[in-house]
């Protein structure tokens, strides 16, 4: 999110919280006399010169804060940890909050998709990951904990049910339509979803989460503007336009997340994740995606990525190192079975195991939610 935008969460806050991430917070905090110890993270307090001065700041980390000459060397007076901004980078490394589509997209109407910042940065990953420069590689390891930290944040105490499936699945198709109505019932029962933040079936699932809050027929119609530019090739800003024309078109939409990364960065992130946790790393982010669908996982037909990660949830549900089995339901039982079979390995993981009644393969979208419910563990982890 830009500096300056509203800090939210979709669970619970704390008021034990010693991250500062906005301007508010920090005034909040340095209205008290004291930010010992307390982390301030990507905000900009040029124009803090005074409370910087008045305040105790002993023992408190400054990550990527610019500030006044004479408040940097007031707080190292203090004590503080000053880890300044860094010129000339198209990324914050030290942000505390995730991304918005419109920081990812900023620029786009004025000169395309090539000059904003999610294809800046991914310019730049290009150029330096190969390179082996520890700079770079500190950088982007920075980058990516801060983003996993805001995740965890955002989503602390909420249902999070995860859709993947492949990126090929164009604007205009049953299929594509189909996952977007998924996505909206899963967010109108009350979860969260969260997607690869890509095109096709994740784009398409996030879709239907921003339409949660809309009158049905804003989806078909929605569906029809999107149609006019079907796929992020040949041209990523006119499928993005198309997208945001939506968006204008139907403000305040449902929330939902996308994970998208910039190991894939010729796939552009989709708009309609309100919240979007972009990575340089894909293991991280591919672990992370799943490990944070307490509410299960939905696997749409898809390609290889898809069948990697139908396989990434089932070892950690094989072996309990989280917990209890989650649940996995795999929708279009001729794809998992006949084109890709996943299914009948899967079953046959899952036999005499606990995760043995978190799987089930079914026909259509349609039959998603009812599986969700049937396999949710029972009693309060469940509830």
């Amino acid at each position: 999110m830009a500096q300056g935008q509203r800090k939210s969460r979709l669970g619970s806050s704390h008021d034990d919280d010693r991250e500062i991430e906005t301007i508010e917070e920090f005034d909040r905090v340095a209205g008290r006399g004291t930010l010992a110890g307390h982390r301030v993270q990507s905000v900009d307090l040029t124009g803090r010169t005074f409370a910087l001065l008045s305040a105790d700041t002993t023992g408190t980390l400054f990550f990527g804060c610019a500030m006044e000459p004479d408040a940097a060397a007031k707080v190292r007076a203090d004590g503080a940890l000053v880890f300044p901004p860094i010129p000339d980078l198209p990324f914050d490394p030290y942000r505390g909050l995730l991304y918005s589509p419109g920081e990812l997209f900023e620029g786009l109407a004025d000169g395309g998709y090539e000059i904003t910042r999610d294809a800046l940065t991914y310019e730049w990953f290009q150029e330096t990951k190969a390179d082996r420069d520890i700079y770079a590689s500190m950088l982007r390891s920075i980058h990516d904990d801060a983003v996993s930290d805001a995740l965890d944040e955002l989503l602390d105490g909420v249902p999070v049910v995860g859709v993947m499936g492949g990126h090929a699945m164009g604007r205009g198709s049953d299929a594509y339509a189909g996952a977007a109505r998924l996505g909206r019932e899963l967010a109108r029962t009350g979860l969260t979803v969260a997607t690869g933040g890509g095109p096709g079936a994740m784009e398409a699932a996030n879709l239907g989460a921003y339409a949660a809050p809309h009158a049905d027929e804003m989806l078909d119609e929605a569906l029809e503007i999107l149609a006019k530019a079907p796929s992020f090739t040949p041209s990523i800003t006119e499928w993005a336009t198309a997208a945001f024309e939506v968006r204008a078109r139907w403000p305040q939409g449902g929330p939902s997340i996308g994970i998208p990364t910039w190991f894939y960065g010729h796939e552009p992130p989709n708009p309609f994740a309100d919240h979007i946790a972009k990575y340089f790393a894909n293991a991280t982010r591919e672990d992370g995606l799943l490990a944070r669908c307490n509410a299960g996982v939905v696997f749409l037909p898809g390609a290889a990525g898809t069948v990697q990660e139908i396989f990434d949830n089932a070892t950690p549900n094989y072996y309990g190192s989280r917990g209890e089995p989650t649940p996995m339901v795999l929708v279009d039982r001729t794809h998992w079975t006949e084109k890709l079979p996943a299914w009948p390995l899967l079953r046959s993981l899952a036999a005499d195991r606990a995760m043995e009644t978190r799987i089930a393969l079914v026909d259509s979208v349609d039959e998603v939610p009812e599986a969700l419910s049937r396999l949710k563990p029972a009693g309060p982890s469940g509830a």
